[in-house]
C-alpha cells in the first residue's frame, strides 16, 4: 500500500506511531473471546452479561430418559375416552351400584388434573397419580378416585 493511504501516514518516524510506550499495539492484549470475565473484564460482564458466570442450580446426575415421563389429562376431557353409547346410557341411569370405570392408564395417560367438570353421576377414575382438586372434585360426584400400579 503506498504511505500516502495508511492511516498512520502522518506517524511516520515517531517511536510508538500513538500506540503508547508502555502497553504497545500488540495481537489481543487483554485475551480472545470473553476472557478475563473474572478478572480485568469483569464490570463488562456483570453489565452486559449479568448471568452469565458461574454456575447455577443444581446438578442432577445420571439423568434417565424417561423418568419424569407423565402425560397428564384434565377432567373435563375425562368423558371423551369413553364411547358415546356408553357415556349416554350411564349418565341416563346414574344409579350408584353400576359406576362406571375409566382407566386412563389404558389410553397412556398417568395423571389426572382437576380442570373442568364431571357430571352429577358416580364414576370410578384409575390413574397413577391424582392432583388434589381432581380428587375433591370427583368425590363431589360421588365418584371415586383409584390408583392403579
Amino acid at each position: 500500500m503506498v504511505s500516502r493511504l495508511s492511516k498512520n501516514r502522518k506517524k511516520r518516524g515517531h517511536v510508538s506511531a500513538g500506540h503508547g510506550r508502555i502497553g504497545k499495539h500488540r495481537c489481543h492484549p487483554g485475551g480472545r473471546g470473553k476472557a478475563g470475565g473474572f478478572h480485568h473484564h469483569r464490570t463488562f460482564m456483570l453489565k452486559f452479561h449479568p448471568g452469565s458466570l458461574g454456575k447455577q442450580g443444581m446438578r442432577h446426575y445420571h439423568v434417565r430418559a424417561g423418568e419424569y415421563h407423565c402425560p397428564t389429562i384434565n377432567l373435563d376431557q375425562i368423558w371423551t375416552l369413553v364411547p358415546e353409547e356408553l357415556r349416554s346410557q350411564h349418565l341416563e341411569a346414574k344409579d350408584s351400584k353400576n359406576a362406571l370405570v375409566i382407566d386412563v392408564t389404558k389410553f397412556g395417560f398417568h395423571k389426572v388434573l382437576g380442570r373442568g367438570r364431571l357430571p352429577k353421576c358416580p364414576v370410578i377414575i384409575r390413574a397413577k397419580e391424582f392432583s388434589k382438586i381432581a380428587c375433591q372434585k370427583i368425590s363431589a360426584v360421588e365418584g371415586v378416585a383409584e390408583l392403579s400400579a
